[in-house]
């Protein structure tokens, strides 16, 4: 008596290959990642932006004290920066061009408030002195990138020292 051998793929052999839902299944996995990826890339642009804007308002906040430590003498005057004194200034034109040589406060102020508005177009600073030396300067800037309501989009920025 011979046995009869059935041919592969025949009924009772393992299923071989992939079915049409695993394929599916697999597919949207990787759609899930793939979502997932693109997400935290937009985060990783949205912190890199504010913390370029804050490395931005640092700096200008630290130049403009300096620029009152070089003129001791004058730095009341530099109290007359308010947010309201920025109306008016755009970023743009030859009060931005930085000068050799010495330059009076109110020069100084202008090229700085320019140098404000080309880094935030709608940012503000104000400036308080006090008779003791401490100087607080603080800059409010618009980060859309967080918030789409305006009134919530503020971020302020402040640093205090003495000159």
């Amino acid at each position: 008596m011979s046995r009869r051998h059935s041919p592969c793929g025949a009924a009772g052999s393992g299923q071989q290959g992939f079915t049409l839902i695993e394929v599916m299944i697999a597919v949207l996995v990787l759609g899930v990642g793939l979502l997932g990826f693109a997400m935290l890339q937009t985060m990783n642009v949205r912190y890199t932006k504010s913390a370029q804007d804050r490395t931005v308002a640092t700096m200008l906040a630290y130049q403009l004290i300096d620029m009152m430590r070089t003129q001791r003498s004058q730095a009341s005057y530099y109290n007359g920066v308010t947010a309201s004194s920025f109306s008016g200034v755009d970023g743009t034109g030859n009060a931005c061009s930085w000068i050799g040589g010495s330059a009076t406060p109110a020069e100084n102020i202008a090229r700085w408030k320019c140098e404000l508005r080309r880094a935030f177009p709608d940012g503000t600073a104000q400036v308080e002195l006090q008779p003791n030396g401490t100087v607080t300067v603080t800059i409010d800037w618009s980060d859309s990138f967080w918030e789409a309501d305006p009134d919530n989009q503020k971020t302020t920025f402040q640093v205090t020292s003495r000159i």
